[in-house]
């Protein structure tokens, strides 16, 4: 085996290994999609309903929660590249990030405040 086919049979299989992985994330992010939207659907209905600060904390929440499996989806599906998908210390890393830090912060104390309320 020469030189350049190595290389080929080695590119090959890298890109063998790179669809799987993406393949595994796209299908892993689209099904983490149909729970968020939920999520963020019922909160849009919360929030039309009674426009409190909790069915709002709620709904930017969920919001938070929704970007975040948007993250993923652009990432497995290599859209906005310059946004360098994955790795540490980039705009797509902080957006994922603050994303999931504001989601799970925020949508659980608007549940709670909307609970403690609503005894």
């Amino acid at each position: 085996m020469t030189s350049a086919e190595h290389t080929r049979g080695l590119f090959v299989w890298h890109w063998k290994w790179a669809f799987r992985t993406m393949h595994a994330t796209l299908q892993i992010a689209l099904l983490a999609l149909v729970p968020v939207c939920m999520l963020f659907a019922g909160s849009a209905v919360l929030f039309s309903h009674a426009k409190t600060a909790a069915s709002f904390l709620q709904l930017i929440g969920a919001a938070c929660l929704v970007i975040v499996v948007l993250t993923h989806i652009t990432e497995a599906l290599h859209l906005f590249p310059w946004m360098n998908w994955g790795l540490a210390h980039s705009v797509g890393h902080y957006l994922n990030f603050w994303s999931s830090v504001l989601g799970l912060t925020l949508f659980p104390v608007g549940y709670l405040f909307h609970t403690l309320t609503n005894l």
